[in-house]
């Protein structure tokens, strides 16, 4: 018989239920890992399902994975939208947890492979989180301060851009260890920093065909159709971070890129508004990377493999 759970997490404690009933509480630290973990080898679950939920699932996710045990990390509205077709409203912890295992149940998503590299995603994301500083102070500063809020103002985005190119040495260093960097830089408008948010926030690139990759990151569109009526496909979901990166290296892209720039210009051409317009070479353009990192897989693969 096919065991589903549920784990919904929190900061300090984990709500483990099983669609038998089953419900416990664990603290979200080492020793409720251990509980955890001694309680479902047993058991050995289909599917476990945890909520992405803002990093606090990192450890037991860790744990659940080192011990191969069937584990997946979610996406919580899709969760939530589950729940309200099911007719609950309510939302506590425990009565989240068995959300979860019946979503197991009724999805059984796909077990991949972790493939996050974690020493390269903390660093981009401590790299973002500078920027994204360095964004909010230089927005203030043209709030005309005081001339000593200016000053101080001054000294920290002096302090935060050391900072960033700090991170940006480390992470270009971090790069060397990855084959496919030097490939994805040579495409022109990809830069180290649009490399390293792709391998560290994307690690399935290369490994999915480019319907797969592009609704992965929230570049499929999709459509808005009922009865007789016909409503513009739109893009949406994802991973934002990815996109982010994405966005950047493809206004590069459309000036360097001959390829790209022919592209954007012929729709540019057709009537497509600058947004779609640009949407469109993100695509294109995670194509391109998608094929560049499977083609170098693939020779990898053929040389590793026996003759």
């Amino acid at each position: 018989m096919s065991t589903f759970v549920g784990v919904d997490v929190s900061k300090s404690t984990l709500d483990l239920a099983l669609l038998d009933g089953i419900s416990q509480s664990f603290s979200n630290a080492e020793s409720g890992w251990k509980g955890i973990l001694d309680l479902l080898q047993p058991l050995k679950p289909s599917c476990i399902i945890l909520e992405a939920t803002g990093g606090y699932e990192k450890g037991i996710f860790r744990v659940l994975r080192a011990a191969n045990l069937p584990v997946v990390r979610v996406n919580p509205r899709q969760v939530r939208e589950f729940a309200r077709s099911l007719g609950i409203l309510a939302k506590t912890d425990k009565l989240d947890a068995q959300v979860l295992a019946r979503y197991a149940r009724v999805t059984e998503p796909e077990i991949r492979p972790v493939l996050e590299d974690e020493t390269l995603r903390s660093l981009v994301t401590r790299r973002n989180q500078l920027v994204a500083m360095r964004t909010q102070e230089t927005n203030r500063l043209k709030q005309n301060p005081t001339s000593t809020i200016e000053a101080d103002i001054q000294a920290h985005l002096k302090e935060l851009e050391t900072r960033i190119a700090t991170f940006t040495r480390c992470i270009k260093d971090e790069l060397a260890r990855f084959p496919s960097s030097s490939l994805l830089q040579a495409i022109k408008g990809v830069s180290a920093i649009t490399t390293a948010a792709l391998l560290a926030e994307l690690p399935e690139l290369g490994k999915l065909n480019r319907k797969q990759i592009a609704a992965l990151v929230g570049l499929a569109p999709f459509n808005r159709d009922s009865g007789s009526f016909r409503g513009k496909r739109r893009v949406w979901g994802g991973r934002a971070s990815v996109r982010s990166a994405l966005y950047m290296a493809t206004l590069s892209a459309i000036r360097f890129n001959d390829k790209l720039s022919t592209f954007y210009q012929r729709l540019r051409k057709a009537g497509k508004v600058f947004k779609v317009a640009v949407t469109a070479c993100m695509r294109k353009l995670l194509t391109i990377l998608n094929a560049t990192v499977r083609e170098l897989e693939a020779e990898q693969q053929k040389a590793a493999s026996p003759v």
